[in-house]
């Protein structure tokens, strides 16, 4: 069983995407990638998945939009909320809605089918639509959001650092464990990425930053889709539903 993590890029931006692999009681590390289009990012993960393997992806955009993201807004934007981790409606039809709809509905023709239900451990083709912000609070016992998409770059860079830390001290004890032992260095130090004990780089640019910003997300929408599979309804929160939009995030340890 594999996971894909796609943190889908608003616009003509970027994407970060990552790939684990379920491998003797474990998630292993695969690779994490950047791509442009939305034809480069299907490409990429056609050479992950073959047509006939078991995957989850999980995307961090509204692949579903009926009314906006307005199943999600009332719980994750409620007044009790004050971890900071909100949603931002994507309005049809705005570029964005149309990107993530039509990446939607590209995955399905590929036999992903949207999973905001599951049995636990049952292989099987899907796709989910994540929300990285309140799973790192959740799964990392947070108070509030880690701050490393807006403001300074020496405040993001503290951000950005911090959940580097939390991936590499946190995700290997969670169940399922993310084994981060055997991940090679790679260069330039842009797309430096979580080595053993090591750190990245920390990134000297808002263009390095971004680079490596969007592989974490990317690394976290993975291991979220590999959360809601091994453990299904009894460790997850489902926003929403498959006719107006979902989010799934796991619950509080």
């Amino acid at each position: 069983m594999k996971f894909i993590g796609i943190d889908l890029g608003w616009s003509s931006g970027a994407s970060g995407l990552c790939c684990l692999n379920w491998e003797n009681n474990q998630l292993q590390f695969i690779e994490c990638d950047r791509q442009q289009s939305l034809n480069d990012i299907l490409t990429w993960i056609d050479t992950k998945i073959s047509p006939t393997s078991a995957a989850i992806i999980a995307v961090d955009a509204p692949t579903i939009i009926a009314n906006p993201r307005e199943c999600a807004k009332p719980m994750i934007n409620s007044p009790t909320n004050t971890s900071g981790a909100t949603t931002q409606a994507a309005i049809p039809p705005s570029p964005f809605a149309q990107k993530t709809v039509e990446f939607g509905l590209s995955l399905e023709s590929r036999g992903f089918v949207h999973a905001p239900t599951i049995e636990a451990q049952k292989l099987g083709r899907y796709q989910i639509e994540v929300f990285p912000h309140p799973a790192t609070i959740n799964l990392f016992k947070l108070d509030r959001i880690l701050k490393y998409k807006k403001g300074k770059l020496a405040e993001r860079q503290l951000e950005l650092m911090k959940l580097c830390q939390y991936i590499r001290d946190i995700l290997p004890t969670l169940e399922p464990s993310l084994n981060l032992a055997n991940i090679p260095k790679q260069n330039p130090p842009s797309s430096a990425f979580i080595c053993g004990s090591n750190l990245p780089e920390i990134p000297t640019s808002i263009a390095t930053l971004k680079a490596l910003e969007d592989k974490l997300d990317a690394l976290l929408c993975a291991y979220i889709g590999a959360h809601w599979w091994y453990w299904g309804i009894e460790r997850n929160l489902v926003l929403g539903d498959r006719t107006t939009g979902y989010i799934v995030i796991p619950q509080l340890r």
